[in-house]
């Protein structure tokens, strides 16, 4: 630790779920994408875990706001404050002070100039000098330890919380991209929905993302299949607290119609590979990141229907902060990191 530095590092996975930061090799902040305003003031009042832990529940002088939508900064205001808020948690860690920061960012492939212009603005706000930005599926690959330079062909899948990122990566670059707004979050979705309509009970996002968490599953038919999950909830019928367990077969029937969009897209992509790419594709396989890589049975699931091994990444919500901290200490060797 240091108490005064000329330059410091960052190296930040702007995600529309978390947000993590790497500084000096560490994750050292890996909070939700939120922050909580006091509606009277303007100001915020709780980020992160904390300010999750308030989302649907405030009263009227205080609301909760996620910042991202679909991987880019829906709240300019929310997401500066939340940025800053984050770096002061490394100020309290780390002694951070520095004249100069330079930060790697990530930004999802299917962004508009606009939108990657907003990223910039937001790091040149929270004190960035020297800010690069580098697309979220070139930072997974670099983060799973694939030579991104290397002359073969490489297809990453990173679901993450707001978009599905496909990418085929090959000497140092995207060949061929695809950016898909079904991820994580649709998966909550779905399963409030199917509570709401098939057992009448109301939950809400977090709830959701628990049963998701606890009962989560791509199969019907698992080896080792986890036992149902209790959820209780208000049911609409009765108008009183209802329990009920539910199975990973419901949620698995639940997020087919979302998952089968992403093998569409998946499919889409292998289509318009290269030939000679695609055989490097078949003989490596496909690498599944981000934190929706960890929903049971998805791999299996993905290898059945498309016909090509997929392998899921060791810890796979962070393979695209790790990347980009990779990229941070040699962003002389990564070309494509964007300026």
């Amino acid at each position: 630790m240091g108490l005064f530095c000329f330059q410091q590092e960052l190296a930040i996975d702007l995600g529309t779920t978390n947000t993590r930061i790497i500084h000096k090799d560490k994750v050292v902040v890996n909070e939700p994408s939120i922050v909580a305003i006091d509606t009277m003031t303007g100001k915020m009042i709780a980020i992160g875990e904390k300010a999750h832990m308030m989302h649907g529940k405030t009263h009227e002088n205080i609301t909760t706001i996620k910042p991202l939508r679909d991987g880019v900064i829906a709240n300019f205001d929310a997401a500066q404050q939340m940025i800053q808020g984050m770096m002061k948690m490394i100020n309290k860690r780390n002694l951070l002070f520095a004249l100069s920061l330079k930060m790697v960012i990530t930004i999802p492939s299917g962004c508009t100039e606009v939108e990657r212009r907003a990223v910039r603005n937001l790091a040149e706000h929270a004190g960035g000098r020297n800010v690069y930005m580098i697309y979220e599926s070139m930072a997974a690959a670099i983060g799973i330890g694939i030579d991104v330079s290397a002359p073969y062909g490489t297809m990453v899948v990173d679901i993450g919380g707001g978009t599905t990122e496909i990418a085929v990566i090959a000497f140092g670059g995207v060949v061929f991209n695809q950016s898909l707004k079904i991820a994580g979050d649709d998966f909550t979705s779905d399963i409030q929905t199917y509570m709401r309509h098939q057992h009448n009970i109301i939950i809400g996002e977090s709830t959701s993302e628990k049963i998701k968490i606890g009962v989560g599953s791509a199969l019907c038919e698992l080896v080792n299949p986890p036992p149902d999950f209790n959820v209780r909830g208000h049911n609409i019928m009765t108008a009183r607290a209802g329990e009920i367990p539910v199975s990973y077969q419901e949620i698995a029937n639940c997020l087919d119609k979302s998952i089968s969009k992403i093998e569409t897209a998946i499919f889409s992509v292998i289509e318009q590979t290269p030939p000679e790419l695609y055989v490097d594709i078949l003989h490596r396989g496909i690498y599944l990141v981000g934190g929706s890589a960890m929903l049971r049975g998805l791999d299996k699931r993905f290898t059945d229907k498309i016909h090509i091994p997929f392998h899921v990444a060791e810890d796979p919500s962070l393979s695209v902060v790790r990347g980009t901290g990779i990229a941070l200490k040699n962003v002389s060797k990564f070309s494509f990191l964007m300026r």
